[in-house]
């Protein structure tokens, strides 16, 4: 493994995910940050702002505490949260972009990441074209002189897809433009593309930032000042901030996230272990496999591989949706990245967006986000599913 998931900080990353924005009251002491459940603040004064609050639109101290939390957790210089991963998206494809301008993304992506792209953001002039991001030279070909950002999954969602962020880093710093990289599958425990070279991080706090199903949020973070002040204006002018009880979930979840991810990570090796030798499945992704084209790349990047396993079954399309139907302890839902496990079949949930485009999810294919629970159990559930 690579030691290139650090923070900046001399401490390690447990103690900065418990520490980092999570100041003690200064009123009563209390070692967790208050709810701040305010929309606005007394003024010393006209223009006189006490802490720099005015409307929790514009900052909210709660949201204040997450978001430094956030930008310590990925080494960057701003970290922003938001109402929801589509939400941060949307902010950040605005500030970034304008009309003419050219996005490369990826070939495997989160369903609503490609309606945003196809559906809502070339209604205003921004191009787009998909390459295989796990072939940086696919990535090279794909850019153009109108080139502003390339978007990146990795592991990507729903096939686990991985991409060299260093390589295509550096891609983007030879064609000026920004990378981007969804690291909602890895978290920045297991991994932080910023240290690797990448301008941006997104992620859906919503799956294993927050950890326990009950919140829905996003996030940005990135390593430039400059573009930190220029989303953060274009976050107060749009407008879909955090609540301050879905920043204080969040900061909640994260002190635990270390211990969970290491969990995540070990329970999904059983799984696909299982899955590999099981007469029904005729193939298994997950990028701690030997055989996973980016098994290196993996390990180079990250440090385990996270708890989102896919596989194919014998018998098409409603073989797979039969296996989700049958699953007991794994529960039929979209979302990933809870304490509790997840089943689900990406054609006709999470993906049904991407049908008939390049981006098109095998009809055969079921996704699992592998949670908490004890190994064992959650085995002897996917056997009974397979029948």
């Amino acid at each position: 493994m690579s030691d290139l998931h650090t923070t900046p900080s001399t401490q390690s990353f447990e103690t900065v995910a418990i520490h980092a924005g999570n100041t003690a009251d200064p009123l009563t002491g209390a070692v967790v940050p208050p709810i701040y459940q305010v929309s606005t603040y007394k003024q010393d004064g006209v223009g006189g702002l006490r802490g720099g609050y005015e409307y929790s639109r514009s900052a909210n101290p709660t949201r204040t505490a997450l978001e430094e939390n956030l930008a310590a957790l990925e080494g960057g210089r701003r970290g922003l949260a938001f109402a929801s991963g589509l939400a941060a998206e949307d902010c950040l494809l605005r500030a970034l972009l304008a009309p003419g301008d050219h996005v490369v993304i990826p070939n495997d992506a989160y369903g609503g990441t490609f309606r945003l792209f196809a559906k809502v953001v070339s209604r205003w002039g921004v191009e787009w074209s998909v390459a295989d991001t796990s072939d940086p030279e696919a990535v090279r070909a794909a850019v153009t002189d109108r080139t502003k950002a390339i978007w990146v999954e990795t592991p990507s969602n729903p096939l686990l897809g991985i991409t060299d962020i260093a390589a295509v880093a550096q891609i983007a710093r030879e064609s000026g433009a920004r990378l981007v990289v969804d690291n909602t599958f890895a978290s920045p425990y297991l991994q932080q593309p910023l240290a690797l070279g990448a301008d941006i991080v997104v992620h859906s706090m919503t799956k294993y930032m927050g950890g326990h199903s009950d919140v829905v949020g996003g996030a940005l973070v990135v390593s430039d000042e400059a573009l930190g002040e220029e989303l953060a204006y274009h976050q107060n002018a749009m407008g879909a901030v955090a609540g301050p009880f879905d920043a204080w979930l969040v900061l909640r979840g994260i002190k635990t996230l270390a211990v969970r991810m290491d969990r995540h990570s070990e329970n999904a090796t059983k799984v696909t272990d299982m899955l590999t030798r099981h007469a029904r499945v005729t193939q298994v992704l997950y990028p701690g496999l030997p055989e996973h084209p980016g098994h290196e790349v993996a390990a180079k990047q990250m440090k385990s591989f996270g708890g989102m396993v896919s596989f194919r079954v014998q018998g098409g399309e409603e073989a797979a949706v039969e296996v989700c139907n049958r699953a007991k302890l794994f529960t039929l839902g979209e979302s990933l990245g809870g304490v509790e496990s997840l089943i689900e079949h990406p054609g006709r949930m999470t993906h049904a967006s991407v049908a008939g485009s390049a981006l098109e999810v095998p009809a055969d294919l079921v996704r699992l986000s592998v949670g908490i629970e004890a190994a064992d159990d959650l085995l002897a559930d996917l056997q009974q599913a397979l029948g």
